[in-house]
């Protein structure tokens, strides 16, 4: 009965797609206001970025789990199951905890619209981050660690009591929520930076740095910065995964080890390590080297160049930008240095909207056998498609019926020097992860489906949302 209850909630939540995104606090701060304000009851740290985010807010839960905080965790989208959006500890929500928690926000919705405290429902997205926020107060966490959907300034996770906001990097994406530019998706991003708090920073463009920077100042949230206060050295790869050294302000952590590969992650990791010192920092804590290393070495984050085979080495990445598919590509360079391209495979499927033939560029170097497979979504762009653009870039293509089907073809196609890398999409490897019951989950993995209105211009109201104390 209460899988019942629970597909029928995520059946109702996946209806709410049709709202689309709404971007603004309006509807989520009623909510929440009707609700006591949850999520003024603990401190978070915020992370936005247009990648790296969700594997830095991964990685900073697992190493506050260690310093003995109880941490919840919100991360989007998910691979197998909703529930791995919201997790305390490492743990997700139980489908109970999803059913109850969905039933009260939307009964006290439907009670909003009457009394016109609501002038629409809440989203997909609005109900889920009210449904963490919600639920991390009534476990009572020491901590949030909370991923922006998009953007910043006005995604709904921008009302938390953060002491910490991390922006991971920027580059042009969701260009037709965010703006055409860099610098106009520096200002969205830069908006979750709110006076009181501090700022952890990555590697960003000089015109994107330039807005953030300015906005930091504005706000008098002071910076580190990744290749400046923050710094990576001595990298090591291993079976196990790979060790690194990461300084910070008036503290190194040597030869620290961690099991996810890419040479992108130590970067991530010292974000995420950042963001964690400064965090203690604010209650007056120093970080506890042991809880560093056992938390870097306990962190799992499925799907992120995951080794997920042996003989053919098989692996697994999201990766559904240029930018990213050449991130993966450099770094299977590195991991696998003697795979032989012509004994390799890919498996590729991918939503509409994406930059196919510069995705295609920056993986052909790898393999000559390209496998396209449909992706399991409304919004999947046809293989056919695809096809047209695998045309010249790749010397052999060929067109599978699923997802496991593209797997075996290309295991089936990969010879003893090669390697099989799937990738393209979310959705492509939340299919070929999901188990059990999983299966019969909606695929709920882009809450922004549909119609997706631009955002409204900065204002001195939009960019200081009103921020809670404890």
């Amino acid at each position: 009965m209460e899988r019942d209850e629970y597909r029928t909630t995520l059946e109702s939540l996946f209806g709410r797609r049709r709202f689309g995104l709404r971007p603004g606090l309006d509807v989520i701060r009623a909510l929440l206001d009707a609700m006591g304000n949850p999520q003024r009851t603990y401190p978070a740290i915020h992370v936005t970025g247009s990648k790296g985010k969700g594997s830095v807010a991964t990685i900073a839960q697992s190493i506050l789990s260690e310093h003995g905080v109880r941490v919840g965790l919100f991360t989007s989208p998910h691979l197998a199951s909703y529930r791995e959006r919201i997790r305390i500890d490492g743990v997700p929500i139980s489908t109970q905890g999803v059913v109850e928690g969905v039933a009260r926000i939307d009964a006290l919705a439907e009670r909003l619209e009457r009394t016109g405290r609501l002038e629409r429902p809440p989203t997909f997205f609005e109900v889920t981050t009210v449904l963490a926020l919600d639920r991390f107060a009534r476990e009572e966490v020491g901590a949030a660690v909370v991923e922006v959907g998009i953007g910043g300034r006005l995604d709904a996770t921008n009302v938390l009591f953060s002491r910490v906001g991390v922006i991971t990097t920027l580059e042009l994406e969701h260009t037709d929520v965010l703006g055409p530019t860099l610098t106009a998706i520096a200002t969205e991003k830069a908006g979750i930076l709110h006076p009181g708090m501090t700022g952890v920073v990555g590697r960003l463009p000089a015109e994107a740095e330039t807005v953030v920077a300015a906005e930091a100042a504005r706000c008098g949230v002071p910076l580190w910065r990744l290749g400046t206060e923050v710094r990576v050295g001595e990298r090591t790869l291993s079976e196990e995964g790979q060790t690194f050294t990461v300084r910070l302000p008036g503290r190194t952590f040597e030869d620290v080890g961690m099991p996810l590969l890419g040479r992108f992650q130590p970067e991530n990791a010292a974000l995420a390590l950042a963001a964690v010192v400064r965090f203690l920092g604010s209650d007056g804590r120093a970080p506890d080297e042991r809880a560093v290393r056992a938390g870097l070495g306990a962190v799992r984050w499925p799907g992120r160049l995951e080794r997920v085979g042996r003989r053919p080495e098989v692996f697994y990445d999201v990766a559904h930008t240029p930018e990213s598919a050449r991130a993966v590509a450099e770094s299977l360079g590195e991991i696998a240095p003697l795979a032989e391209p012509a004994e390799s495979s890919i498996v590729f499927g991918c939503l509409r909207g994406k930059d196919v033939d510069r995705i295609l560029d920056a993986l052909a170097p790898l393999a000559r056998t390209l496998v396209v497979v449909p992706v399991r979504s409304e919004r999947a762009l046809g293989v056919a498609e695809v096809r047209a653009s695998a045309i010249g870039r790749f010397p052999r293509v060929v067109l599978a019926r699923s997802a496991e089907e593209g797997v075996r073809l290309a295991r089936a196609a990969t010879g003893p020097d090669g390697l099989v890398l799937v990738v393209g999409s979310d959705y492509l490897i939340g299919e070929l992860v999901r188990r059990g019951d999983d299966r019969a989950e909606p695929d709920l993995s882009d809450p922004g489906a549909g119609e997706r209105p631009p955002l409204p211009p900065p204002s001195d109201a939009g960019r200081r949302p009103r921020r809670g104390g404890r």
